[in-house]
């Protein structure tokens, strides 16, 4: 797990986003290179800590093999964060506890994927996650975490507006 980064006193106001990511996603840069890339994890938390300074938000990225830590994880968003990004990994296929706490949780929720999951086995094809997000970014590799950052603060920023 990486744990969320000290923010100044200046950074404490800014909304704040959980970046979370399920199991093996610490074994990027290792694990099929040639489907996910040779980013590794560090590699994936600096591109969103560079988006979420270029969008003016907080995040708080963390990662875990364990299905009952991210969903408690997403549990401690509740009225803490204003938006998740998850990559559920392998997670997405099977956990519908996962899917039940984003859905407790009532926060907007953008699924990512690195690999495109339509392109590879069928199991991987249904995701319980995206019954929960307000969209899905997959096939991008670690770029789609800032696209997907992008949209959370979009949407941030115009429930604040409305």
């Amino acid at each position: 797990m990486t744990a969320m980064k000290v923010l100044s006193r200046g950074q404490m106001k800014r909304p704040l986003i959980a970046v979370l990511n399920g199991p093996n996603l610490n074994m990027l840069g290792l694990r099929q290179p040639g489907i996910y890339g040779h980013a590794t994890l560090d590699d994936l938390e600096q591109v969103c800590i560079q988006a979420a300074e270029r969008l003016d938000v907080a995040i708080d990225f963390r990662q875990t093999n364990g299905e009952g830590e991210l969903v408690s994880w997403v549990q401690e968003c509740h009225g803490r964060a204003r938006g998740i990004v998850i990559n559920p990994a392998a997670y997405g296929h099977t956990s519908i506890a996962l899917l039940d706490a984003l859905l407790a949780v009532g926060l907007p929720v953008v699924e990512v994927h690195i690999s495109n999951i339509h392109r590879r086995e069928s199991f991987r094809h249904h995701s319980y996650v995206s019954q929960a997000a307000i969209g899905v970014i997959c096939g991008l590799g670690v770029r789609g975490y800032a696209h997907a950052l992008q949209a959370i603060t979009d949407m941030i920023e115009d429930e604040d507006e409305g």
